[in-house]
């Protein structure tokens, strides 16, 4: 059984710790109020889909002032 997370591409990301966490909180709230498909395959794990959608850059994030 495939893992949810991409753990190589979790160790090897180099953007701000702080910056993926906070992005991660914000896209885990978005899938979970819009119920993506992506989510039902992954049994409802919002947190682990948000990390692996970000590191592997199918949702980009901008942290802003």
């Amino acid at each position: 059984m495939p893992s949810i997370l991409p753990l190589k591409l979790l160790i090897q990301n180099d953007e701000n710790r702080y910056e993926l966490a906070v992005a991660t909180m914000r896209r885990a709230h978005q899938l979970s109020i819009t119920a993506d498909d992506e989510v039902d395959s992954n049994k409802g794990k919002v947190v682990s889909t948000a990390v692996k959608q970000i590191v592997t850059k199918k949702v980009k994030y901008q942290i802003g002032n």
